[in-house]
Parts: structure tokens; C-alpha cells; sequence
């Protein structure tokens, strides 16, 4: 049943990555004020959000994060969606993005994930 809870919680992480960019691509449209500048946001911002975790945050990154730069990079990295998505005028989004991140966050800790 534990397994089972933490391939859940790994899940979790993966789906939490993928409501960053969209968190970004959203405050991209939501901030411009004519449509190439939202199609320049909206596209960029998730482009600079994929190579920072590609570089830091990902399994596989070529420069890892690890033990309180690991924290920090999270926290940034979750804040920004969670700050993106309050921008675009969905605070209580916000709050569930942050709200689900730190209890993913706190078993991953537990489950030394």
C-alpha cells in the first residue's frame, strides 16, 4: 500500500511540473496587452521555466540541485506557478497549486523521495 502511495506522490510531482508551465503560459496571455506580446509571453515564459528545471531540477539535469539548493529551487520554481497564477487573476488556483506542492513536498521529505 506505501508503494503504491509514493509512485502516487511521484505523480503527483510530474502533474505539479506541468500546472507550472501552464501557470505561466496563462499569466503570459493574461499580462499582454496585444497579441504578440502574449503569444512572446505565453510562449516564452514556459521555454525559460523548461531549460531552469531541464538544467537544475530535472532527474536527469546536467547541473542537479540537491539537499537545501534542492528546497530552494522547489520553492522558487513552485512559487513562480503559484505567483503566475495569482497574476492571471486565479488566486484560489494559486492557493491549491501551493497547497497541494507543500504537502507533496513534505512526503517526498518523509518518503525520501
Amino acid at each position: 500500500m506505501l508503494s503504491s502511495l509514493k509512485t502516487l506522490n511521484l505523480l503527483v510531482m510530474f502533474l505539479l511540473e506541468l500546472a507550472v508551465y501552464t501557470a505561466v503560459v496563462l499569466w503570459g496571455v493574461a499580462v499582454g496587452d496585444a497579441w504578440p506580446v502574449e503569444v512572446a509571453l505565453g510562449a516564452g515564459a514556459p521555454l525559460v521555466m523548461m531549460a531552469v528545471w531541464a538544467l537544475s531540477g530535472s532527474p536527469r539535469a546536467r547541473y542537479p540541485a540537491r539537499g537545501g539548493g534542492r528546497v530552494v529551487l522547489e520553492v522558487l520554481w513552485f512559487g513562480a506557478g503559484a505567483a503566475a497564477l495569482a497574476a492571471a487573476g486565479r488566486p484560489g488556483w494559486a492557493a491549491v497549486l501551493a497547497g497541494v506542492f507543500l504537502v507533496n513536498a513534505v512526503l517526498r521529505r518523509l518518503w525520501e523521495q
